[in-house]
């Protein structure tokens, strides 16, 4: 008796219908992004970047939580000091695209690396989500990625204007919460990362080292403390 073949996985493939479902499925994640985003533009316009300097950061950074943390250690003008001060810590928030891109390798991997890497440059939170999710229920289309990408990025890039605004004529941004959008921004992070009590362990161990380091410690260097040696707990962790 013959074992009836298994269908074959659909290859990952490019289509313009997957563009338009990728912008669909990246509709609930819209009013965050559009939140961010202004807050973004108020504390830019209170820290003196001009309309257009601002608009332009968002175009081609396009990195929210990056961008915060540069906008809070920015100070005018730029020293050598800060210029490699916001060059560290950006690199250490943006350290998770690094493991986040590694998981689509195994729904990306056989497409052409020249239209994989400029996908790639849309990558997000709110991108790999939508992407992720996506995936893991089957799907195949890489143009959901994109779309979902391209959806995010429009929406970044124009919202960040009425939030420039209304910083420009605000005396003090954090009587609307502005300053908390960052912290609130990694707490609901934590509710997708989730995987139980046990690898939770290296999260609080990286928070509790961060907040003796302020303490101790002048500038922002805490966060790269704080990141480091809750990495290595949670790779310590993870190996027992």
């Amino acid at each position: 008796m013959t074992t009836p073949a298994q269908p074959r996985a659909k290859a990952p493939h490019w289509s313009w219908p997957g563009l338009l479902e990728g912008a669909r499925l990246s509709v609930p994640l819209l009013p965050g992004v559009v939140v961010f985003s202004a807050a973004f533009g108020t504390i830019a316009a209170q820290k003196g970047l001009t309309l257009f300097d601002t608009v332009l950061m968002n175009a081609i950074v396009f990195a929210g939580a990056a961008q915060l943390v540069a906008m809070e250690i920015w100070s005018a003008p730029l020293s050598f000091g800060t210029i490699v001060s916001i060059a560290v810590v950006t690199m250490v928030v943006n350290a998770r695209f690094v493991l986040m891109t590694a998981s689509l390798r195994p729904w990306l991997d056989p497409l052409p690396a020249w239209q994989v890497y400029p996908a790639l440059l849309l990558t997000t939170d709110a991108t790999w989500i939508v992407g992720i999710r996506y995936h893991a229920s089957g799907g195949t289309d890489a143009s959901i990625y994109l779309g979902a990408g391209l959806a995010l990025w429009a929406l970044w890039v124009v919202t960040v204007i009425p939030g420039y605004l209304l910083g420009a004529v605000l005396a003090d941004p954090a009587r609307l919460g502005f300053d908390l959008m960052l912290p609130i921004f990694f707490m609901a992070m934590l509710v997708q990362l989730w995987r139980g009590p046990r690898r939770a362990i290296g999260w609080a161990v990286a928070g509790i080292v961060a907040l003796v380091a302020s303490w101790l410690l002048p500038g922002w260097w805490f966060i790269v403390i704080g990141a480091v040696v809750g990495s290595i707990a949670g790779g310590f962790i993870d190996d027992n």
